[in-house]
């Protein structure tokens, strides 16, 4: 079975852990969502390049494979921010609030 997460592709075999962090791939795949949403969006948005930043930011906390709660959060509050309440965006949105709700309030957990 093959998942793709932020355009990269690797192999997972059912039944057996790959020690990849579900919420950064649950993150990965919500920021890649929002992001086609976002592109696919055909009105002018006001602050689509402050969206567009902090889905990059997002995207780049997924690539290091060790984001900050913190940090996710203020992506999420400014990416919040430049969508505003376009009603097509929300649900990739909610998806990607989500996601960083998985990464909670306190120090990620250790292997």
């Amino acid at each position: 079975m093959r998942s793709e997460t932020v355009g990269k592709r690797r192999v997972v075999t059912a039944g057996h852990d790959t020690g990849a962090d579900p919420r950064i791939e649950a993150l990965g795949r919500a920021v890649h969502r929002m992001r086609r949403a976002l592109d696919a969006h055909p009105a002018e948005l006001r602050d689509r390049r402050e969206a567009e930043r902090e889905l990059d930011a997002l995207a780049a906390s997924v690539r290091s494979q060790a984001p900050v709660a913190e940090e996710l959060r203020h992506s999420l509050l400014l990416l919040a921010a430049a969508v505003g309440s376009v009603s097509a965006l929300a649900l990739p949105l909610a998806a990607v609030r989500e996601a960083v709700e998985l990464f909670g309030t306190g120090p990620r957990p250790t292997s």
